[in-house]
């Protein structure tokens, strides 16, 4: 699974995406909103170590996320 953080501009908000082996997308929510997205894809029980790895990665690089 891949992760991607987008920085918004003005109005529009910082987002993130998460993207299968193939960069299918799976997830798409606001850095400041991951809860339900998170539970959807089934990285719920995983909430808390996705939102640190979230606020440690740089915007608009392609990350692996290994959880």
């Amino acid at each position: 699974m891949y992760i991607l953080k987008i920085k918004g501009k003005a109005k529009i908000p910082d987002y993130v995406q998460l993207r299968d082996d193939k960069f299918t997308l799976l997830a798409y929510f606001r850095v400041d909103r991951p809860e339900k997205a998170l539970v959807k894809c089934g990285l719920g029980d995983k909430e808390a170590e996705v939102i640190k790895i979230i606020s440690e990665i740089p915007f608009g690089k392609v990350m692996k996320l290994e959880v």
